[in-house]
């Protein structure tokens, strides 16, 4: 069954402002939250209406499916060299490795999932919101909230983890309680999933190679001017494992080689994101004798009718 359009899920269309989308989110969520919705197929809807709103929400994301549709998340609109929306002005490396922000909202879509497997009475996993930055303001009671750190790679693979919470009853006792968890692959940081009368929010520690955008990981390889010129294969990290990738010739520094699939699971969806690996230019600092003999051969191939530097 085709996808139905995500203006049409929200209501609105493509003129349609910042304001204008996070407004008929809140207004169609809190409509057909399933706390609130009891018909049938509720779950579903609310499901939808947070994928289309964390779509278009994203500037980077909203102008990819405006140019590919739904083909801009399900196969990725562009490979390598391609009208990609991670092209220069989109590229989540801001133009440079350390300049690279952590998002506290995690690029997780609000919506309900039940993943299941929990080791508690409870057995129950009833919602995804999130972060810090959920729209839903104050539409919903305040709730008791338990901040979990894991790594990252347990936030990509999942884990069981066993918390003690504190709860207050009558007269001022304070009653503790232990608990596993089963954390679902693929929450990122500032993810929130309801646990019975408790809500988790995970701190996902940052990664010494990788960094993730949503389900999309990037990390970078530095190479030398004949391999950019000629091109070269390498095999680079990703969270899969180690993965034969080709760098064609005649690539830019700054250049991101898409790794379709290879990176994070999309959690409460079928699927992972992509791997991008960021290529970047290594100029010699001392060239020897030979090298520097070449380069000016190079150079006065180029330039002819100009004076050399050298």
């Amino acid at each position: 069954m085709a996808k139905r359009d995500y203006y049409e899920i929200l209501g609105i269309n493509k003129s349609a402002t910042d304001a204008d989308i996070k407004s008929a989110y809140r207004r169609l969520a809190r409509k057909h939250h399933p706390d609130i919705d009891k018909s049938s197929g509720a779950a579903e809807r609310f499901k939808e209406i947070g994928e289309a709103y964390q779509a278009l929400s994203d500037p980077q994301k909203k102008q990819a499916y405006d140019q590919f549709g739904h083909a801009a998340f399900d196969r990725g609109a562009a490979g390598f060299g391609g009208g990609s929306p991670f092209g220069a002005g989109g590229n989540p490396f801001g133009g440079g490795f350390k300049t690279y922000s952590w998002s506290s909202g995690g690029g997780n879509p609000n919506v309900e999932f039940d993943f299941g497997g929990f080791e508690d009475p409870f057995d129950l996993f009833e919602q995804i919101f999130g972060g810090a930055g959920s729209p839903f303001g104050q539409a919903f009671k305040r709730r008791p909230t338990y901040q979990m750190s894991i790594s990252f790679d347990e936030a990509i693979k999942g884990v069981t983890k066993e918390i003690e919470i504190e709860s207050r009853k009558n007269q001022g006792r304070i009653e503790r309680k232990r608990m596993k968890i089963k954390v679902p692959a693929g929450v990122d940081n500032g993810t929130k999933i309801r646990f019975g009368d408790l809500d988790i929010v995970f701190q996902v520690n940052r990664h010494p190679e990788f960094l993730r955008e949503g389900a999309d990981i990037f990390s970078e390889i530095t190479i030398s001017i004949p391999q950019l010129v000629l091109g070269d294969v390498f095999e680079v990290n990703t969270v899969q494992g180690k993965v034969q990738v080709k760098v064609p010739p005649g690539t830019q520094p700054g250049s991101l080689v898409r790794l379709k699939d290879k990176g994070a699971p999309r959690l409460g969806f079928t699927g992972h994101g992509d791997h991008f690996v960021r290529v970047n230019l290594e100029v010699p600092k001392n060239p020897s004798k030979q090298e520097r003999q070449l380069y000016e051969e190079l150079y006065n191939l180029g330039n002819s009718k100009k004076k050399s530097w050298f």
